[in-house]
C-alpha cells in the first residue's frame, strides 16, 4: 500500500504500526523514525504541494486537521478525489483510536495489535502509579509572547496527571488557552515546562524567565525547577507521547517512577529513532 502522511504526528503513527516501509511521501516537518528523512518531501504541512501528492499516486494519504490551517490540504484532497483519511485527536484515547481506524484502513495486523494494546498498557501503568503520589503543578508553555498555554482538553493535561502533576490550565475547557505573564505568576506553578512550537529544546532560553515583571519571586525560578523540553515529544498528538511522558514522570518523581533511560517504550525496532 503507498502511504503519504502530510503532518509528523502522522508520520508517527504510521511508523508505531509498523508501516513507514509503506510510506512514499511526507512533509517537510517529519523527522522521525529517521528513516523518513529521506523520502520525497512534499512541503510544510501548512503548504503541501499537491501536484508533488498526486503524482506519488497514493492508495492512502494520512491528513490532519491538528494545527489551524490545514483545512486547506483537506479541501484540497477533497477537491482532486486523492483517497485520504484525516485525523484531528485531542486526548491520549482518541490518538489510540486514530491507531485502530488506521491500522483497519492499511490492513496493519499482528505489529498493529502489540503497539496499541502496549499503548493502552503503558497509559494504565503509569495512571496507577501517578495515583500514589502527590501531585505537582505546572506550567506548560507553548509559547511566550504572545503566551500559549495547553487547556484542559488537550493531550497534555492528561501527560500531566500521569506524570504526577496538574495543568495549572487544566480547569479550562478548551485545547489551547491564550494568557500573560501575570495570570502565569498568580498560579504559582510548582514546575515550569518550556516547549516552544518549532523550536528545538537547546535553542529555549529558560534563563529570559528571569527578566518577566516580577517572576523572579516565583519559587519554580528560585528552586530551578525550569525545564526546556523536547518539543516532538510533548506538542504532536502522536504515540511518542509516551517517551515524553517517561521523561516527564522521572523528572517530577524520581524517586516514585521508573528511571529515564532514554528509551521509548513503545520503539523497538532495529531502526535510528
Amino acid at each position: 500500500m503507498r502511504l503519504v502522511s502530510i503532518c509528523p504526528s502522522n508520520t508517527e503513527k504510521i511508523a508505531y504500526l509498523g508501516l513507514a516501509d509503506q510510506l512514499v511521501g511526507v512533509d517537510d516537518f517529519s523527522d522521525w523514525p529517521t528513516v523518513t528523512r529521506s523520502l520525497p518531501r512534499l512541503e510544510p504541512d501548512l503548504r503541501i504541494d499537491m501536484d508533488k501528492v498526486e503524482a506519488l499516486q497514493p492508495d492512502l494519504v494520512v491528513a490532519s486537521l491538528s494545527v489551524p490551517g490545514m483545512e486547506r490540504n483537506v479541501e484540497e484532497l477533497q477537491k482532486r478525489d486523492i483517497p485520504h483519511v484525516v485525523y484531528n485527536p485531542h486526548s491520549l484515547k482518541e490518538i489510540g483510536e486514530c491507531l485502530k481506524d488506521l491500522a483497519k484502513r492499511t490492513g496493519a495486523t499482528a505489529e498493529a495489535t502489540v503497539a496499541i494494546e502496549r499503548y493502552e498498557g503503558i497509559i494504565e501503568h503509569y495512571r496507577s502509579l501517578a495515583a500514589k503520589v502527590e501531585p505537582v503543578r505546572l506550567y506548560w508553555e507553548w509559547w511566550p509572547k504572545p503566551v500559549f498555554t495547553p487547556g484542559g482538553t488537550n493531550w497534555l493535561t492528561e501527560i500531566s496527571a500521569l506524570a504526577g502533576g496538574i495543568n495549572v490550565y487544566g480547569d479550562t475547557s478548551i485545547p489551547s488557552v491564550k494568557t500573560d505573564w501575570d495570570d502565569v505568576l498568580n498560579k504559582q506553578p510548582d514546575h515550569i515546562c518550556l516547549a516552544w512550537v518549532g523550536i528545538a529544546a537547546d535553542k529555549v532560553k529558560p534563563e529570559l524567565l528571569w527578566k518577566r515583571p516580577n517572576w523572579e519571586q516565583m519559587a519554580a525560578l528560585q528552586e530551578g525547577k525550569v525545564h526546556a523540553l523536547e518539543e516532538p515529544l510533548y506538542c504532536r498528538p502522536s504515540p511518542r507521547l509516551l517517551l515524553g511522558l517517561k521523561k516527564l514522570a522521572a523528572l517530577l518523581h524520581p524517586s516514585h517512577f521508573p528511571a529515564n533511560d532514554g528509551k521509548d517504550p513503545l520503539w523497538d525496532h532495529n531502526l535510528d529513532d
